[in-house]
């Protein structure tokens, strides 16, 4: 095999590249490589599930991307952490398994975007599952991506879904079945106690595969246009600039905040904005990085000293702590094996919501600027999160180096709705929070507190909230002027390119986003193999 021509050419080993890389070289006839600017996923950190929390500390593997300053949270830069090593986010996130509501796929069907209603995606979502549970109506057994319940949950999940329903909230075991709404235990992508990464779940076991080649420490600096047509990359390894020729497809898969960076270095976007950076224009194609939107997300957190079954920083944490290292090396159970956010809900705002409008997160930990800072004691937080923000924002070269990160605007709060909605979702979860479930056991921090009425809570949440790690959208699907891909998920006007990632989703599903990255590259490799066969 000659080893820089390849039928097909994936950039980005997050969770959307693994499945390509899996999927397409099932075909010993069709040779793959896979590129990834990061290293393989070798730490003992990313396998262990709680071991995320110290690579939070350290910032291993992540690409530690910070937004621009956002008018909406008082002129801060809030913080865009996103995997730099092999499996990508899925590699450094919480492992929480959800899919969002029938209604937005079935609303991006209806913009037209043929084959992505929810009947038509199910299928997918179920191909790629192995849920222990078993097969049903809406389940998939036998699949690639291993879907659990927890082992060893924290007991204090328990004391937040009694708070739940002491709320008025329902108890759902299951909120990827027939409906989202109410409290309860997140099912999380784990496997014999570890993480079970894209990563872990399809790359690793075909690494053999002598027609997959995959190259670790390659950061892509530009696909190569010829005559309309992507003909193959241009990467940096090693200090040293290298090609890989294509006789197929490029495929990009760099997530939300890369693909189209690396679409505009290769002068595809906004032909004004290319050529104030020096990028000669191949095609004005004006949405590369506009529609870029996420999870916007305020904490609020308890103490008490009724908290210690919590993850902290203490004596008795450090004792905890050793048994579970223990714990979790002999027989991979214990404290080690928590995902954190082990339990949350989807609540609806207001009653006359036709769906869950927020989405909550109960972590068993006092969280502080995204895990980075240490705070001394036991307490548990909770997160609440708009699930379908209007804001919009962009990304943007800040130059035409491929090393610089490029300038990314989530544009927080733009949108005064995505505001009163997070007001709303603030009190809910302060009533939550105060249920005797929890109340016995800590206090609200005076921290937030402090904020009281609608106007406090506003400034509160500008001053303090931040992502919950969903960007998408920023090379939106459709059929409209400012759109990047066809339903098919080829760009416009280019031959050979399709991009494949969180990125081309129209609208934020209301939910944590990876599983359904892992559904659309399923879903996209369905059609490339069709488009080649």
């Amino acid at each position: 095999m000659n080893p820089e021509s390849f039928d097909y050419i994936i950039v980005g080993a997050g969770s959307a590249g693994c499945v390509l890389a899996a999927r397409l070289s099932e075909d010993p006839q069709i040779r793959v490589a896979l590129l990834e600017a990061g290293p393989a996923d070798s730490s003992v950190l990313i396998h262990c599930p709680l071991g995320m929390a110290v690579l939070a500390q350290t910032g291993q593997a992540n690409w530690n991307f910070d937004t621009v300053p956002q008018v909406g949270l008082n002129g801060r830069r809030g913080y865009q952490p996103r995997g730099k090593v092999l499996g990508g986010s899925s590699s450094l996130n919480a492992m929480i398994y959800t899919r969002g509501q029938r209604e937005d796929y079935d609303h991006w069907a209806s913009e037209g975007n043929t084959g992505w209603s929810y009947d038509e995606v199910l299928p997918y979502f179920k191909r790629a599952e192995d849920n222990t549970r078993g097969a049903d109506a809406f389940h998939g057994a036998g699949g690639l991506l291993h879907v659990m319940d927890l082992t060893s949950p924290n007991p204090l999940g328990q004391r937040f879904i009694e708070a739940g329903c002491q709320s008025g909230f329902a108890i759902n075991t299951d909120f990827n079945g027939a409906s989202q709404e109410g409290v309860g235990m997140y099912q999380v992508t784990h496997k014999n106690g570890e993480r079970h990464s894209a990563a872990k779940a399809y790359l690793t076991p075909h690494l053999s595969r002598p027609n997959l080649q995959v190259i670790t420490e390659a950061h892509t600096s530009k696909i190569l246009i010829e005559n309309q047509r992507a003909v193959g990359v241009e990467f940096l390894s090693k200090g040293q600039q290298r090609q890989l020729r294509t006789t197929r497809e490029v495929l990009l898969s760099a997530g939300a905040l890369q693909s189209p960076q690396i679409l505009m270095l290769s002068g595809i976007g906004p032909t004004a904005h290319l050529q104030a950076h020096g990028i000669t224009p191949l095609l004005d194609l004006p949405g590369v990085g506009q529609n870029l939107h996420d999870h916007m997300d305020v904490v609020q957190m308890l103490t008490g000293p009724q908290l210690n079954d919590a993850i902290g920083i203490s004596l008795s944490g450090a004792v905890r702590l050793l048994r579970g290292i223990s714990q979790w090396r002999n027989q991979r159970t214990g404290m080690l094996t928590s995902n954190v956010a082990e339990v949350g809900g989807f609540i609806k705002g207001e009653a006359s919501e036709a769906t869950p409008d927020l989405q909550l997160h109960f972590v068993v930990a006092k969280i502080v600027n995204h895990a980075r800072t240490l705070v001394w004691g036991h307490g548990v937080s909770c997160h609440v999160c708009v699930l379908r923000p209007l804001s919009r924002g962009s990304i943007r070269l800040a130059s035409a180096d491929p090393r610089a990160a490029p300038l990314i605007d989530p544009n927080f709060l733009g949108e005064p709705d995505d505001l009163l909605r997070l007001i709303k979702g603030f009190k809910l979860m302060r009533k939550l929070l105060q249920q005797p479930a929890l109340a016995s056991l800590g206090a609200e921090s005076q921290h937030s507190a402090r904020a009281q009425s609608d106007q406090e809570i506003a400034q509160f949440i500008r001053n303090n909230g931040d992502t919950i790690y969903h960007p998408v959208g920023s090379c939106r699907m459709g059929t409209g002027s400012m759109d990047v891909v066809d339903a098919r998920l080829r760009v416009h006007g280019i031959a050979a390119l399709r991009v494949v990632d969180a990125s081309i989703m129209p609208s934020i599903i209301s939910g944590n986003t990876n599983a359904t990255t892992i559904m659309i590259a399923e879903k996209a490799a369905d059609m490339i193999k069709a488009a080649g066969a």
